[in-house]
């Protein structure tokens, strides 16, 4: 049967894959959406490898970062009185917060529960054992974790007969001095308390209008002390190595051995 004139048209029309004006718009559309695809393509790489290379100080985390370490002082005192230092727990390998000497407490995260934003007061608290630190309760337990009720101090409980404060209510505070010569910001809630390299920080159970005390000078003064040697270390490296070259030297990276250096020098050359 032939064709009409219509159906020739159809044929030619879909053999040709459109007509005229389909075909004229067809190959510029098409080329134009592959050479965007590929423009965005490459801006991707490059930003990636631009981000790569050039990490913001934002993706480095926020410290106290896992393998920083910093130091902190801590006083704990109760109606009007020093209570004893913590027992020290530096060989607590799980904990990133732990205590030291004279009540320093060594900020060191090894997760990320305890560094960062988390790196704070009440965390400190919940890996020490035993020891407990809220917005309602103040407990220091035994050197041996255990809870000791002498110790334990709750919102709304009268100081103990004896005390400087006997009789009187008192209530969980805690204060902390991000510098020294500054005034100690004071709060109830411990986990608004992030640490800061040296630090002090005092946790008390206190009459409403008494402000804790800062940590004690010998506190301070080994805070410092660890930091200091913890810089000294890092920068003595080097020196104690050329050192070794000498006659009559001794390899080390301590401060002190450092120091020595020259008198150990002299004396060989003697």
């Amino acid at each position: 049967m032939a064709k009409s004139a219509t159906g020739r048209w159809v044929s030619r029309v879909g053999a040709s894959g459109g007509g005229k004006a389909y075909k004229k718009t067809r190959p510029a559309n098409f080329y134009g959406a592959i050479a965007l695809i590929v423009i965005f393509g490459l801006l991707a790489v490059v930003l990636a490898r631009y981000d790569y290379q050039h990490p913001s100080k934002h993706a480095a985390g926020v410290s106290p970062r896992i393998g920083q370490t910093w130091y902190a002082g801590l006083s704990i005192q109760a109606c009007g009185a020093r209570l004893g230092y913590l027992t020290t727990d530096a060989t607590n390998k799980t904990a990133g917060l732990t205590v030291l000497t004279g009540n320093v407490i060594r900020i060191s995260p090894t997760s990320a529960s305890d560094s960062g934003k988390n790196a704070t007061l009440s965390q400190f608290a919940a890996e020490f054992p035993g020891l407990i630190a809220s917005t309602t309760q103040l407990s220091v337990p035994k050197p041996t974790g255990v809870a000791n009720p002498k110790t334990t101090y709750t919102n709304g409980q009268a100081c103990p007969t004896g005390s400087k404060y006997a009789g009187q209510v008192g209530k969980v505070t805690y204060a902390y001095w991000t510098a020294f010569g500054v005034k100690p910001k004071v709060t109830t809630n411990p986990t608004t308390i992030k640490f800061t390299n040296q630090m002090r920080v005092t946790m008390a159970f206190e009459p409403v209008n008494i402000t804790p005390l800062a940590p004690t000078a010998k506190t301070a003064q080994l805070m410092l002390a660890y930091s200091t040697a913890a810089t000294t270390t890092t920068i003595a490296t080097p020196v104690a190595t050329t050192t070794t070259l000498k006659p009559g030297t001794t390899t080390t990276t301590t401060p002190t051995a450092t120091t020595t250096t020259p008198t150990t020098t002299t004396t060989s050359k003697g």
